[in-house]
Order: structure tokens, then C-alpha cells, then sequence
């Protein structure tokens, strides 16, 4: 399948800045949105309009959710905290830079999602990903092994993920959930090579470092993890999350839904999530079987037969009890 997907869309979407979008770091959005106008024939196969109007969309570009994995081995987790720790005992001023418990994760697809319609496209998109994930994996577990520390830029410190195969298959995921979404009309994606990690800090989290001389992270801060093997995750769960809605209380992301992978054992909440993810697509489903059928011309004059003929034996009756003229005025 993905090796279709430059066939199959329009363009490669690109992210433009986020200043207040507390993920920006994590997917290293840095470039404006734009569209390969060097296609060949293009005015054969879509129209002048259609190009200007993609144009404005792209423009206008903004991610604000994201498709998240999200990590919660205790060696994992535990590990960074110890690495957290190290750091600011030798720069306290660099506690309010790290990621806070609970938000660990892996960025797997960043996107727009303005309105609550499009959050429900969204839902859709991710329920329709679970079977494709699954194929791909083919019944086996994808295991996520860490280890080791980069930056971008010196600007956000991760973990890195391990060479290995597995980099080949999350890429593999990853570039199924971009078509799918983009396939329903979302502006999802960016232009740079996906490079999955794990954001321990940023220093954007506290701008105020800069005013005091923190420009980068130290190398230094960090080399004694240089090496370290953090331990390893297994792919069990995708999110939907919001960039910009308010944190759940364990300090991860707002999650508009769910999707379990694989046969982990999973927590009474994963179950409840999924059970409720399957009612609400059922009732989706009846709203819209009927708001179809209130539209249906014949449907509506039943309706305002059935009304009229109700108002007509509302005045009969009041006319039996002697308030006939009152009903008429």
C-alpha cells in the first residue's frame, strides 16, 4: 500500500510553526506549507480553482492533533526520570524544560482537526487504521527498543529509538495513517523524514531560559546516557490526542479515541474506551440513518400532514368544549 501513496495524493503536506502548540518540538515543525506546482499536465486533471483553493488550505495548515503511541514501560519511563534528574542537578533552572510525566510518546501523524465534524472524520480515520496495523504486523508483536541520546538542534534532548527493523515497519504505519486520513480530506502530515523519538525535554517549554543564557542543550548535561539502554515498548495502543486541550489528570494528552493493537493485556480503561468507541459509532450510524430520512420529501409531507390534521383535531376538540372562537384568534 505504501507504495501508492505518491500516486494516490494530491501532495505532501508540510507543518509551519507552532508557537504555542506544546508538541511543535516533538515533530520539528519547521517549514510553511506548499504545493508541487511542477506536476505535469496538471490543468488536464484538475481545475485553476481547485489548485487556489488547496493553496489557501495548505496556507492555512495549523496541526493541532496528533496520532500518538504512547510510552508507559516503567524501566522506560523510570529511566528518563533518572536522566531528567542528572540534568538539573547540575542546571536546576532546567527543571521547568522537562516533559512531564504521563506525556511520554512517540509522534506517529500530526494533523488539522478545527471542528467537531472533522474530529469525528478523524475517529473514523483512526478506527479504519486498526486492520491495516494489523496486517501489517502480520500477528506479530512490533517491540520498540530505546536507547541512546540526540537533539534537534540542541534545542529538544530525545531518546532515540534503536536501529533495527522495526524502524522500517513503524515508517510502514506510519505512512498508512497519513494516506488514510489524507484519503478523507484531512490535512495531515509533513514534508520531513519521519525520525520516530522520544522527547524527554525542550527548551522551549520555558523561554525565559534564553533571557538567561540558555541558548542550547549542553551536550555535557547528558553524555553519561549517551549509550544508555533505556529499555523497550510494545506497540499495544494508537491515540487521537489534542495538541491544545486540557491534560488528562496522569499528565497525558486530551484523547478523543483509541485504538488497541495486537493481544497485550489491556486495562479496564482500554476496554471501556473500545466499548464506548462501538456504541458511539453505532449511534452515529442511526443519527445519520435518521436525519436521511427526515430529508426524504416524502417523509417531510408526512410530517406536515400528521401536524395539520393534529391541529384540526385540536380545534375540534376545543370547539366541543365551547372554546371554538378562543382557538381561532
Amino acid at each position: 500500500m505504501s507504495e501508492n501513496f505518491e500516486a494516490k495524493t494530491l501532495d505532501s503536506l508540510i507543518n509551519m510553526p507552532l508557537a504555542t502548540i506544546d508538541i511543535k518540538d516533538d515533530c520539528g515543525i519547521t517549514d510553511v506549507p506548499q504545493i508541487n506546482s511542477k506536476r505535469s499536465n496538471e490543468s488536464e486533471w484538475i481545475k485553476s480553482d481547485e489548485v487556489k483553493k488547496r493553496k489557501r488550505k495548505l496556507k492555512d495548515y495549523q496541526p493541532n492533533y496528533f496520532l500518538s503511541i504512547p510510552i508507559t514501560n516503567r524501566e522506560i519511563t523510570g529511566g528518563i526520570k533518572i536522566l531528567q534528574n542528572a540534568i538539573i542537578q547540575q542546571d536546576k533552572r532546567l527543571a521547568k524544560a522537562m516533559v512531564t510525566d504521563g506525556s511520554f510518546h512517540i509522534t506517529l501523524l500530526v494533523m488539522q482537526l478545527l471542528t467537531e465534524d472533522e474530529v469525528n472524520i478523524g475517529i473514523d480515520a483512526l478506527l479504519e487504521l486498526k486492520p491495516f496495523v494489523e496486517e501489517i504486523l502480520q500477528g506479530k508483536h512490533l517491540i520498540l527498543p530505546f536507547q541512546g541520546i540526540d537533539t534537534f538542534g540542541n534545542q529538544v534532548g530525545f531518546v532515540k529509538l534503536a536501529e533495527g527493523d522495526h524502524i522500517n515497519t513503524l515508517l510502514e504505519i506510519a505512512e498508512t495513517a497519513k494516506y488514510i486520513f489524507q484519503e478523507k480530506g484531512i490535512l495531515a502530515g509533513e514534508n520531513r523524514s519521519f525520525k520516530p523519538h522520544l522527547t524527554f525535554m525542550k527548551l522551549s517549554k520555558a523561554p525565559w531560559l534564553r533571557k538567561n543564557g540558555i541558548k542550547k542543550i549542553d551536550p555535557e548535561l547528558y553524555e553519561k546516557f549517551i549509550n544508555h539502554r533505556f529499555g523497550e515498548e510494545m506497540l499495544y495502543r494508537i491515540d487521537l490526542c489534542s495538541m491544545l486541550k486540557k491534560k488528562q489528570n496522569n499528565g497525558y494528552y486530551h484523547c478523543d479515541s483509541s485504538i488497541v493493537i495486537g493481544k497485550k493485556p489491556v486495562g479496564i480503561q482500554d476496554l471501556i474506551n473500545e466499548a464506548l468507541q462501538r456504541e458511539r459509532m453505532g449511534l452515529k450510524s442511526k443519527v445519520k440513518e435518521i436525519k436521511e430520512l427526515l430529508l426524504k420529501p416524502e417523509t417531510q409531507a408526512k410530517i406536515r400532514r400528521e401536524l395539520f390534521e393534529g391541529r384540526l383535531n385540536n380545534y375540534g376538540n376545543k370547539a366541543n368544549d365551547g372554546d371554538f372562537s378562543a382557538t381561532l384568534t
